[in-house]
């Protein structure tokens, strides 16, 4: 009412914006009634900042000093200051699905004093509640005698091996979990190729020593295992010199010797932090150099829109400068984007820290680009030169996704155009690199992922969101080669009585199978 009016008069008066009064008080009495916020200070440096479809855009550089999950919820203040790279670590938890990963990212939180309001606490994604697995892998940061240690949750599932592949670009080191009982898996040779590959210094930590049926002698012939694991894939002598840690990580401890249940004084995770702060190398990064910032994870936010993730790989940025996206492609560097740095963020424990600035070496988010996407370069805007991005294994399957044309089309959701169906395919291939949509003919799209399981969390995740679509039966993707056809393939580990071997080997064959390997 007039009271209402009357109050955002006033606020305008007291906003040092160059854009005109008549412009200001309808968009600020559109932001009064829909929030009943105040607004932030910031200062607008364009005089004709155009109106945009976006709240947050819609006066370039006129932020609001609030915003929506997960950007900002309950935002507090961290420290100003970059600090030095002998003071960082960057480690990623690595593991075969359900060997604990998740877990000990929570016991790690509470021993560097994070409030953990739930079991794990790291899984934000509600199918990731519900079926107790890992989808997308996380960062955060805890701090830790004088040191910041930035961790990042990674997915277990073979299906969700792109997460792994894009961020082991962003550590120097990686925490190997093996669950002692069931000894190395499939899964973690694969995350565990793609550490050594990168030059990643492991740390191996035995979990679930606490169960009965875990013995000293159990654990000597899983690190040995693990060992033989490690020359088989070409690790250097530098990565051979591992240590061991045993743990059990729903109790919330570590040890560097054998024990099933440690005293009092040592039962939690120090042991574990500091063998992280003494066998992880810090960042070989400079903070005199211009910026550059490799993104390796992107989310989307209502009111800040782009939020790009990564590591500072030289330099520093403070809120304000100005700063460009950058392509290669395979003659040369794209310029795609030009802009100013409206936030910096970084994820402290469970909760979302504005930051006044970073420096080389550490992981940070940013908002105020539009285009960048991941595998993009973020850098200064006198730098030219493009970060160079880690590559993914290629796609194995595909599904065919169109449009509901059944009887009961329209009963179920809102969204049932093939327009809206595409435009949310490619919303999700911008920010998962493991799936590739390919537009096809009347409305359909060929979606390429990695298994079932990624591509079903993809149609649930749609049908939560209200549209209805036909898929496909999945379809195994071949490539040609040298005039040749070539199919995927898998290493199976399977384990059977003696007896039935014969039909285990005679049922293979009829596969082509060729075994490498047969022992007790």
């Amino acid at each position: 009412g007039a009271e209402n009016s009357k109050t955002i008069d006033t606020q305008i008066n007291q906003y040092n914006c160059h854009f005109c009064l008549e412009m200001a008080r309808p968009l600020l009495r559109s932001l009064w009634s829909t929030t009943r916020k105040s607004l932030s200070s910031s200062y607008c440096s364009h005089p004709s900042a155009p109106l945009k479809p976006y709240v947050s855009a819609r006066a370039t550089g006129f932020t609001r000093a609030f915003s929506a999950a997960p950007a900002a919820a309950a935002m507090a203040a961290a420290p100003s200051g970059a600090l030095d790279p002998s003071q960082l670590r960057n480690v990623a938890v690595i593991a075969h699905v359900d060997h604990g990963k998740t877990t000990l990212m929570d016991r790690l939180l509470r021993q560097c004093g994070a409030e953990i309001p739930h079991e794990r606490a790291l899984d934000s994604i509600s199918l990731e509640r519900e079926r107790g697995i890992t989808i997308a892998s996380k960062v955060t940061s805890i701090s830790w005698k004088e040191n910041e240690l930035n961790m990042v949750d990674t997915p277990g599932h073979a299906d969700f091996g792109g997460e792994v592949e894009r961020v082991v670009g962003m550590v120097e080191g990686a925490i190997l979990v093996v669950d002692a009982g069931e000894g190395p898996l499939a899964q973690t040779k694969f995350v565990l190729a793609k550490a050594l590959k990168y030059g990643l210094r492991p740390i191996l930590l035995l979990n679930k020593v606490d169960r009965p049926a875990v013995s000293e002698e159990r654990c000597d012939e899983v690190e040995s295992l693990v060992f033989d694991l490690f020359a088989n894939l070409g690790a250097s002598e530098e990565q051979l010199d591992f240590p061991v840690l045993y743990a059990s990580a729903k109790e919330g401890w570590a040890s560097s010797t054998f024990t099933k249940n440690p005293p009092d004084d040592v039962k939690n995770m120090s042991q574990l932090l500091d063998a992280i702060i003494r066998h992880v190398p810090p960042p070989t990064a400079t903070l005199d150099a211009p910026f550059q910032m490799l993104v390796s994870m992107m989310e989307r936010d209502f009111y800040l829109g782009r939020i790009l993730t990564g590591r500072i790989s030289s330099g520093s940025i403070r809120v304000g400068d100005r700063v460009h996206g950058l392509r290669k492609t395979d003659s040369r560097v794209e310029k795609i984007e030009e802009g100013k740095v409206l936030k910096l963020m970084k994820k402290k424990g469970t909760s979302m820290v504005l930051v006044d600035n970073a420096g080389a070496g550490d992981i940070i988010s940013m908002a105020g680009l539009t285009s960048p996407s991941i595998g993009h370069t973020v850098a200064n805007v006198e730098v030219m030169t493009a970060l160079p991005t880690v590559e993914l294994d290629p796609p194995t399957i595909s599904m065919t996704f169109g449009v509901n044309d059944s009887s009961l089309a329209g009963r179920d959701g809102s969204h049932l155009t093939g327009g809206r169906i595409g435009d949310r395919l490619v919303a999700e291939a911008e920010t998962n690199l493991a799936i590739n949509v390919i537009p096809g003919l009347s409305d359909s799209y060929e979606v390429q992922g990695r298994g079932e399981l990624q591509l079903g969390i993809l149609i649930e995740n749609m049908r939560r969101e209200g549209f209805e679509l036909s898929v496909s039966p999945p379809k195994v993707m071949y490539k040609i080669e040298s005039g040749e056809k070539l199919e995927p393939i898998e290493e199976v580990t399977i384990e059977v009585n003696e007896e039935h071997v014969g039909l285990v080997m005679e049922a293979l064959s009829h596969r082509r199978a060729e075994v490498t390997d047969m022992g007790p």
